[in-house]
């Protein structure tokens, strides 16, 4: 085992062991209880709260969720810092350190290459920056106040009084938390942007892809958006040319890199995936779901707003929940706001207020782009010049260890990444380049441009939105949310509804698409400098069709858009089928209730099954002893395509689904996309056109797959829905030959190649032979939920460490319905297994007529301490589909009062 290795697991058996003492196992019993309970916060009777100007009042109601009522906004945020410290500030403290790039000073030597990914990225350095030039003198007055009331909490807890991990923590490596700043609450929002930067992922896929696929291949894995059939979020609108301002339609890479180079742009994948999942892997699945619906179609007269954020499941939830009450809303105290909040992080994210209601869900912009530089040691290339690197050293801590300094290299076109591994790097150096600079070859290096790595005002946006009354209000605080791109919805108690597409989406130069990494040393390539402006950004208020859907689809049709938003936008599955339900459900005169939008949420039908159902019903099942593949057929018959939990078809469906894309394409994608351990005889990469016989010898090599099973391809998302859709009226597409040999080199005799139905009848018998491996020999105990399980794991001690760690920080498994793709977005990859890998993240239905009649639902609890009541009470109701009430108004916010705290000056 490499000594990095043992290091890391004799720390965590250590922690493991201190973590069985502070729970109470074994000796020292009595003292682990009340080391646990050490750790629950005060939540009624009367804390002194250091800075206050008056009282504040916390009232929790039956599931511990707080709602706060002050007089001023200073004493809200302050009292919202003290109370979100009480619940979840060991959480709060890792992604501090994350997003500073000193998780080593907790964790130790094994999170030294995340840490000096992240010094690269440089996340603090831009939030300081922000905080010190861009954002406005009352938003830094609030970050204060949120700060003062974190560290208030802090003066008075350490240790096990904070959290039990802290003790595991300070047994290990006298660990002891830093004081709370403004900037750490800032530096958040940088991590939302890079989980939601969206085509980065696919930038490197295809320039991986080079290696084995032709370009007109990787177009078929790469389709089209299919505007005709999946609707846009907006009609056909149009930019002004004279004014440059949006008007809605209607109110009321280069093919053939070097191996080398291919390499370092898949150890920068790899590192990717090792960084902590903050909101969840990259992929055609991920994503978000939110409409709303006007009063013209509800039955409450009023409109109706849902969202649910599809995240990676993490225990506790990345949402934290919480009201923020002025006792009297004026111009001075404007705030009267109640939704999902990032612990951490001041105001509210997603929710509404006395006025209006909003949700997001990811735009999917294209605000990412690598670009490959020619190097040499001290310089690089750029139109014909050499110019210097910009650089600086970072000093990381480990906890247990010596300091480690990297140095920093920064191009024009931004930091260079590809320095964050010795192996990496020294790959781009061995990288064959042509015209090197001052014709040395240095080989390539790989940087990255970002918006998130300008300074923004985003920040500002947050509070803007939670005090913000009507539409007006709203766009205005939407254009200074720089990053992450979002799709805003909006809806208000004057019977409004709207939509604006905002953030900083770069303009690139003409036939510049952002799609393959880019040669950095041509000017050509480089950013512009310049954003699409914020008024010529696509938004909608109050459309004809009285409802608006945005679920990752396609904002606009890009050939009726002069700027350019996207080359990959996911391909509306989810969307159109949140469409159609609407669209079926107010025809000739129906009304959407309450009770129709909470069920919209939980729709787990498969559109893919209903494409290839009837396909795989009409093969023959030839050879079929005792009819043990057919059987399996025959469950496909008279299913509704809904993939509930206890569903058999849906667990052989979705098994036959998994088999297909590995046999038509998993199998023909390079190693560096395929999931690690699946082992393959192919040719080697770059071998294409008639193989000679080699004296009789086999020119396949064994090759093994390279990337983590939860970011592979084919990840079975909507993109491959597209995929096989376009192929499956071509019996005999080359996509359906199951030989890799055959598929490389052309061949063409009949007997070395398969069709289509050859193709599926073998995705059947192997999907049949896997889930009797899985589930047992008989159908009839089949279920959906015993393959799509979900457990919910502590982000830091329960991900990795000793299984006894796991065991007392993790909580499941669940098993679910709903599925990829799925409205009921219960995401699993295709190429990895059928575990859950990202989650509605939460729940909200608002209601604009009556607030008090809202639902809501968090995927855990309010509580981030182990064995508290709240750790993951709502995680039951969230997995039927269930929603709590959710009372705003001071009555009715009494009424389901279960704790009340006065904080006091």
């Amino acid at each position: 085992m490499p000594a990095r290795k043992k290091s890391r697991r004799l720390r965590l058996i250590v922690i493991a062991f201190v973590l069985l003492l502070v729970t109470g196992m074994g000796y020292g019993s009595y003292w682990g209880v009340s080391t646990v309970r050490a750790s629950f916060p005060q939540t009624s009777g009367s804390l002194k709260l250091k800075g206050l100007s008056g009282p504040v009042d916390v009232m929790r109601d039956g599931n511990g969720i707080p709602q706060i009522y002050a007089d001023t906004p200073a004493d809200l945020f302050r009292a919202q810092g003290f109370v979100q410290a009480q619940d979840r500030f060991y959480e709060m403290d890792v992604r501090r350190h994350l997003t500073s790039g000193r998780l080593s000073e907790m964790f130790g030597k094994g999170q030294v290459e995340t840490d000096a990914f992240l010094r690269t990225l440089n996340w603090h350095g831009i939030a300081q920056q922000e905080y010190d030039t861009k954002l406005s003198a009352t938003t830094k007055q609030y970050l204060q106040a949120y700060t003062d009331g974190v560290n208030a909490y802090l003066k008075d807890h350490s240790g096990a009084g904070l959290s039990v991990e802290y003790a595991a923590l300070g047994f290990v490596n006298n660990y002891k938390p830093q004081p709370w700043t403004p900037v750490d609450s800032v530096a958040w929002l940088k991590a939302m942007a890079w989980d939601l930067r969206d085509n980065m992922q696919d930038e490197i896929d295809r320039a991986l892809s080079t290696s084995r696929l032709s370009q007109a291949q990787i177009a078929q894995l790469y389709p089209a958006y299919p505007y005709a059939r999946n609707r846009p979020i907006v009609d056909a609108g149009s930019v002004d040319k004279t004014t440059g301002t949006y008007q809605p339609a209607s109110t009321g890479g280069p093919q053939g890199l070097s191996n080398a180079v291919n390499s370092q742009l898949s150890g920068i994948s790899q590192i990717i995936d090792q960084m902590p999942a903050l909101l969840g892997p990259a992929g055609d699945g991920i994503g978000s779901n939110s409409w709303v619906v006007s009063g013209k179609y509800t039955t409450t007269g009023e409109p109706l707003l849902a969202n649910d954020p599809h995240l990676a499941p993490q225990l506790p939830s990345l949402w934290y929940q919480m009201g923020l009450h002025c006792r009297t809303v004026s111009a001075a105290c404007p705030y009267d706001v109640a939704g999902y909040t990032f612990s951490g992080m001041p105001g509210v994210i997603i929710g509404h207020n006395q006025d209006i209601a909003w949700g997001m869900t990811n735009l999917g912009a294209d605000v990412t782009d690598l670009y490959l530089e020619k190097v040499t040691a001290n310089t690089y290339l750029y139109d014909g010049k050499q110019l210097p690197f910009k650089t600086h050293q970072e000093t990381i801590k480990v906890a247990g260890g010596k300091d480690r300094t990297i140095t920093v290299r920064e191009t024009n076109n931004g930091p260079v990444i590809s320095d964050r591994s010795d192996e990496i790097r020294t790959l781009g150096q061995n990288a064959s380049v042509a015209n090197p600079p001052g014709g040395v070859n240095g080989g390539y290096a790989v940087a990255l441009r970002w918006t998130a790595l300008t300074p923004s005002k985003s920040m500002d946006a947050v509070f803007e939105l939670d005090r913000a009354t009507d539409f007006k209000g709203f766009r205005a605080a939407a254009a200074d949310f720089a990053v992450p791109s979002q799709n805003l919805i909006y809806a208000d108690t004057k019977g409004n509804i709207g939509y604006q597409a905002p953030g900083q989406v770069p303009i690139r130069q003409a036939g510049v698409d952002g799609r393959y990494p880019a040669p950095g040393w041509d000017s050509h390539y480089a950013w512009t400098g310049k954003y699409i402006p914020f008024k010529s950004m696509p938004y909608e208020y109050n459309p004809s069709r009285g409802y608006i859907v945005t679920a990752n689809q396609a904002v606009i049709d890009q050939s009726k858009y002069p700027y350019l938003l996207t080359e990959d936008w996911g391909y509306g599955t989810r969307s159109q089928r949140i469409n159609d339900l609407i669209a079926s459900k107010i025809k000739d005169g129906g009304k959407v209730s309450m009770d129709d939008m909470q069920s919209m949420q939980g729709d787990s039908s498969s559109e893919i099954a209903k494409l290839l159902v009837p396909y795989l019903l009409k093969v023959d099942i030839t050879n079929d002893k005792h009819d043990y593949v057919r059987g399996a057929q025959k469950l496909l018959e008279g299913w509704d395509y809904n993939q509930d939990a206890d569903s058999a078809a849906a667990a052989y469906f979705n098994a036959v689904w998994r088999n297909v894309l590995k046999l038509a394409f998993g199998n023909k994608l390079p190693k560096e996309l395929r999931p690690e351990g699946q082992c393959l005889r192919v040719l080697p990469a770059g071998q294409t056109g008639p193989v000679d016989n080699l004296n009789g010898e086999s020119p396949t090599i064994r090759e093994c797959g390279e990337r983590d099973p939860a970011d592979a391809q084919p990840d079975g998302g909507d993109r491959w829905f597209e995929v096989v859709r376009n192929l499956l009226p071509n019996q005999n597409s080359p996509w359906w030959t199951m030989s890799t040999t055959a598929f490389f080199t052309g061949d063409t005799n009949k007997a070395h190649r398969t069709d289509r139905d050859q193709l599926l009848e073998q995705a059947m018998r192997d999907a049949r032979y896997e889930l009797t491996a899985k589930l047992g020999k008989d159908m009839d105990t089949w279920s959906w939920g015993r393959l799509h399980k979900l457990e919910l794991k502590n982000q830091t001690l329960g991900t990795d460490g000793p299984s006894v760690v796991k065991w007392l920080l993790n909580r499941g498994p669940y098993q679910l319905g709903g599925g990829e793709a799925a409205v009921d977005a219960t995401g699993w990859n295709a190429a990895g297994g059928y575990d859950v890998v990202w989650v509605p993240s939460m729940r909200m239905v608002v209601n604009l007529q009556d607030f008090d009649k809202s639902r809501w639902i968090n995927l855990t609890g309010a509580s981030g301490h182990v064995y508290s009541a709240h750790y993951t009470d709502q995680t039951g109701m969230w997995a039927n589909g269930e929603l709590l009430p959710w009372a705003f108004t001071a009555p009715q916010v009494e009424k389901a009062t279960k704790q009340k705290m006065a904080l006091t000056p």
